[in-house]
Formats: C-alpha cells, sequence, structure tokens
C-alpha cells in the first residue's frame, strides 16, 4: 500500500525463442472443445546458463637467455599467474564469495567442487588471499596517504576476535575511498597509524578520545549519538519509580532528542539549496542558543546531569562544525554503513586466528569496498589485480578523478 506495482524490466535481447503448440484439452477444466485463437501469449524468462567444467589452458613460452642473470627468461601469457596452477578467475571469485557474500573458506571449497569440477582445500582460499594480498600492499599503502590526504573524513572502530582476544577494526573514508585496519589496541596511536599524527581535514566521527591523537584542523561530533544516549538515558529513566524518579531528567533527554532532530533537518534543508554561509551561521547561533536553553538547569539523576554537564562543555563546539562547512555532515552514519560488512563477516568466521588474516582482513577489504565505490566491479577489480603490475592494477581501481577538494564555504 502507498506505492505503485514493480515490475521486473523487460530484457532488450531475446537470445532463443521455444515455440510451443496450442492445447488439446484446456488445462484448468480439461474441455476438449477448444477454438483457435490467432493471437500469439509470450512470456519471457531470464535464466542463467551453468557450464560445471574448467578450462586448462597450456601456456607454451618462448625463451631466450640472459647472460646477465645466467638463465634463461620468458614473458606471462594474458591471464597467466607464473607459478600458480589455479587461474585469476578463479581466485577472483573466490575474493568475492568471501568479502561480498561472506561465504566462509569451506563453503567456498565446495562451491567449486559442486559448480564446477574444480577441488581444492579450503586452506587454498587462504593461499589465494595470500597472493592478492601480496599484490595489493601497494595500493594499500597509497590507498593510506590518500585517506590523510583527505579534505573530510569519516572514522569509526569496532571490536574484532583475533586468536581469542579483543582486537578493533578502524576505518576511514569517505564516498570514493575505503581504508581498513585491524588492530590490537583502540588508542591514539592505532588511530595515528590511520590518520597520521596531525590530520588536515575535518573528521568525522564520535567522541571517543584516540582521535584526538591525530589533531584535526576540524571535528564533527556525531550527533546521532548525542540523540542515542539521551533515549537510552530516558528508558533508564522510565523504569525508576517513587522518590528515585526524576520527571525533569526525562523531558530533558526528550528535549535532546527533539534537538538533535531539528539540527539534522536543518542542515538537510540548507544543503538542499544553494549554499550561503551567512544564513548557516544564523542556524547555528539558534541552535546554540536552543542547546543552552535547553541545558540551563541542573537535573537530580546523575547521569542525566553528567550528561547535561557534557553537552555544555568543550565538546559543545564540535556538534556544529557542518553549518560551517559545507560537505561535513552531522552524524557519521557513513563510517557506521561502512563497518556493517565487517560485523556480518565477524558473526560468519568468528574473527581470525593469525597476523597474516589479519592483514588479509585489511588489504583486501579496503581494495574490494574502494574498487565498488570507484564504480568497478570488484571481482574484475580482483582478476586485473592478480595479472597486472602494480601501475595497471592502480589505473583499474581508480575509476573516479580524485583530489578535487571541496569549496569553502560561501561568504556573503
Amino acid at each position: 500500500m502507498g506505492h505503485p506495482p514493480w515490475q521486473r524490466a523487460k530484457p532488450t535481447r531475446i537470445d532463443q525463442v521455444v515455440a510451443t503448440p496450442a492445447p488439446q484439452n484446456c488445462p484448468d477444466c480439461g474441455n476438449p472443445k477448444l477454438q483457435p485463437v490467432a493471437q500469439v501469449h509470450e512470456h519471457l524468462q531470464e535464466d542463467i546458463v551453468l557450464e560445471p567444467r574448467t578450462i586448462v589452458t597450456a601456456f607454451r613460452h618462448q625463451q631466450a637467455f640472459c647472460g646477465r642473470c645466467d638463465k634463461n627468461v620468458w614473458l606471462p601469457g594474458p591471464g597467466e599467474m607464473p607459478g600458480a596452477y589455479i587461474g585469476p578467475a578463479a581466485k577472483a571469485t573466490a575474493a568475492y564469495l568471501r568479502y561480498q557474500l561472506h561465504v566462509p573458506d569451506r563453503k567456498i571449497s565446495q562451491f567449486f567442487s559442486d559448480f564446477f569440477g574444480l577441488r581444492f582445500v579450503p586452506a587454498s582460499v587462504f593461499g589465494f588471499e595470500r597472493q592478492a594480498v601480496r599484490r595489493g600492499l601497494p595500493l594499500y599503502e597509497d590507498l593510506r596517504q590518500k585517506i590523510r590526504a583527505l579534505p573530510v573524513v569519516h572514522a569509526d572502530e569496532t571490536s574484532w576476535r583475533h586468536d581469542g582476544h579483543q582486537y578493533w577494526t578502524w576505518y576511514a573514508g569517505d564516498d570514493d575511498l575505503a581504508f581498513y585496519h585491524l588492530d590490537e589496541h583502540r588508542s591514539a596511536q592505532a588511530a595515528q597509524s590511520v590518520l597520521g599524527e596531525r590530520f588536515a581535514g575535518t573528521i568525522v566521527a564520535d567522541a571517543y578520545a584516540s582521535y584526538k591523537g591525530v589533531h584535526p584542523k576540524d571535528w564533527q561530533s556525531c550527533l546521532a549519538h548525542i540523540k542515542t544516549k539521551a533515549k537510552e538515558l530516558e528508558q533508564e529513566l522510565a523504569l525508576l519509580k517513587g522518590r528515585a524518579a526524576d520527571p525533569k531528567a526525562r523531558l530533558f533527554c526528550k528535549n535532546i532528542q527533539g534537538f538533535v532532530h531539528d539540527a539534522c533537518q536543518a542542515h538537510r534543508r540548507l544543503c538542499k539549496k544553494p549554499w550561503r554561509a551567512k544564513r548557516a551561521k544564523n542556524k547555528e547561533r539558534a541552535l546554540r542558543r536552543q542547546l543552552r536553553m535547553l541545558c540551563q538547569d541542573s537535573l537530580r539523576h546523575a547521569k542525566a546531569e553528567a550528561f547535561r554537564k557534557r553537552l555544555l562543555g568543550p565538546e559543545q563546539k564540535h556538534f556544529f562544525t557542518c553549518f560551517r562547512r559545507r560537505h561535513v555532515p552531522p552524524t557519521n552514519n557513513q563510517a557506521e554503513r561502512s563497518l556493517r560488512p565487517v560485523v556480518i563477516m565477524r558473526k560468519i568466521v568468528h574473527g581470525t586466528r593469525s597476523a597474516k588474516g589479519l592483514e588479509n582482513h585489511s588489504v583486501l577489504r579496503s581494495l574490494f569496498e574502494t574498487a565498488r565505490r570507484q564504480g568497478n566491479q570488484p571481482h574484475l577489480f580482483f582478476f586485473d589485480l592478480l595479472t597486472k603490475n602494480t601501475v595497471e592494477a592502480q589505473a583499474a581501481l581508480y575509476r573516479k578523478r580524485l583530489g578535487a577538494k571541496p569549496q569553502p564555504p560561501l561568504r556573503c
């Protein structure tokens, strides 16, 4: 209800035509007396073609002797991975199943055996990843430098399990780039390993103190986290009865939720129209006054009072950065969504066991997500990564033009 019906788009081509004769008896009631009709009923159906086979290619290399190296040398053929007995198409597909569909190694091995008759042990999938990581490490380090040069970066972290210990997956990126780093620590040093010791742009993150270690030029504190904190406090206050109840604190939490909603809506309306710095500045002043009015009275509940003081503290200047810089959003939803695939994989594979496994997830997840954001088919990029040199693989990774910095706010 509430929207028009959806219908699958009609295919633009027909590969084969199957003609079926008219029935002799009605398939519904069995009536044998049917009248011929000149009109033809056409039904289009899309399906896949399964060819459960592998292609074995013999590369016959003409050789030449190098006197300097004192050995025969030869060139790899198109799509050839020297020394590998399984080709790049299979390995790129395995990477797609692993990092897009989050399929475990054992099931990937079973899939290739059932559909293509290509048999290998589950440990071979890990070997496929190591080959891609060795070729992708230069691209990964280059991506780290590109992230550090962004004018606006979204950052967040989530937990990861490594050999029975608590680790962390750090994320930094924007709509074009994505960088992941698995680290043992959740400290400022870990943040610096991603963003550097002095980040020259604006960081959009929550209020976690480790991001102060990168000394960003500016900071937008996520307003959605403020709303979530107010909602959790309100739910906790709703359970209190008698003298422990604090209706004033509960009303305060409701008002803060409404304030965050109003601030986000105001920013959305400003972005829909041509940006006017003066209008955005006036809106920022109005929101600051509104927040001070909401927080002017002290609260009896200890947690609510601490929350109120936080909203009036030094962090407040980071709530309204989005009204001073046009391309800065009020929330960190982009980073939250970017970490969602990591959370899904964490539930399926339950973490990693070795340092090489950590490196695999850091490098391949970063390259996979960046390729997708660049408008590439990730499995096609992995094919290029496995068969081309570093320069060609980098050219295949970046389809969008990078380096265009957002314009500063217009002055009125």
